[in-house]
């Protein structure tokens, strides 16, 4: 992926991840684990796999369990922005 597309996929990832909010804590308390969520994305195009890690990282910084079908939902739209800044550049 060529650096102009990276940095535009990763601004809007960023942003899409933390107004999601799955915990309803404010957008501000998801740095950490939107930047894990963002550096998968980089070598994963398959949803399913794309949820396991949200839901892993998710649940491994909060200790509490976000529902399979939500992170499948948010890693749609990811790799939709993915395959986005492809296309822009």
């Amino acid at each position: 992926m060529k650096t102009l597309e990276n940095i535009l996929m990763n601004k809007s990832a960023i942003e899409l991840l933390k107004q999601w909010d799955p915990f309803h804590i404010g957008s501000d308390n998801y740095d950490t684990e939107a930047a894990d969520v963002v550096a998968a994305l980089q070598g994963i195009d398959d949803p399913s796999q794309l949820a396991k890690v949200i839901q892993t990282v998710y649940e491994h910084s909060f200790e509490q369990w976000i529902p399979f079908e939500n992170c499948v939902a948010i890693s749609y739209k990811l790799i939709a922005i993915k395959f986005e800044a492809k296309c822009i550049v």
